[in-house]
């Protein structure tokens, strides 16, 4: 007798599993056809981006090791299309080589760059803080105070691993300038803080006893 019962659920189940199937054919269909859809779309995705890098991959390596001086302003054009190409690998690397090698003396051009590479690439955070603090050095000869106070602003006030190399060089800066006061109190926060890179504490420490000291 259990058997049977058994036997009449197992059917009866079946049953509603085949009238559910039949009575929502177009929406199961539909909805099949959605997910294929996405993973395809996601698999083209994967296999785009995957296929830029390596374009962008090619055109640096290709582009840095044929440079050469009478090929300066090709090499130069070709570096800034990477570097507009906001890849976190390359466009970084192209804007190293065209500032190491010299490739334009145009000061306002290359802050487009670190501009393109800080506020429009997507980077690792430490990595932008890198390059923030790069352009800061690139800058600092020439800059006013309150222009290399605006770039190092978003290092000076985080947590940032560059944040000692920043405070140091906003230091340097106002002991070149022979504003003594200043200097120290950028030093004096290298030394106060507990998260300061040891060198640059070390460092902190030999300029205000050797220079700064009352």
């Amino acid at each position: 007798m259990d058997e049977d019962i058994s036997i009449i659920n197992t059917n009866s189940r079946n049953e509603k599993v085949r009238n559910f199937l039949v009575n929502n054919k177009k929406k199961i269909t539909f909805i099949v056809l959605i997910l294929v859809i996405i993973l395809l779309g996601a698999y083209s995705f994967d296999s785009y981006k995957a296929n830029k890098v390596k374009k962008i991959s090619n055109k640096f390596n290709l582009t840095t090791l044929n440079y050469s001086k009478n090929k300066k302003d090709n090499t130069l054009k070709e570096l800034i299309e990477i570097i507009n190409e906001q890849d976190p690998t390359y466009s970084p690397l192209s804007l190293y080589f065209i500032i190491d090698n010299k490739l334009t003396s145009n000061q306002g051009d290359i802050n487009v760059y670190f501009d393109v590479l800080i506020n429009k690439t997507s980077l690792d955070e430490e990595i932008k803080n890198l390059i923030i603090y790069k352009k800061a050095l690139f800058n600092a000869d020439q800059a006013e105070e309150s222009d290399l106070l605006n770039i190092l602003n978003p290092l000076i006030n985080s947590e940032s691993v560059w944040k000692s190399h920043a405070l140091y060089l906003m230091a340097e800066y106002f002991y070149s300038k022979n504003q003594n006061q200043k200097s120290k109190e950028f030093f004096n926060q290298i030394i106060s803080s507990e998260n300061s890179n040891p060198d640059i504490r070390l460092q902190s420490e030999k300029r205000l006893n050797r220079d700064l000291s009352e």
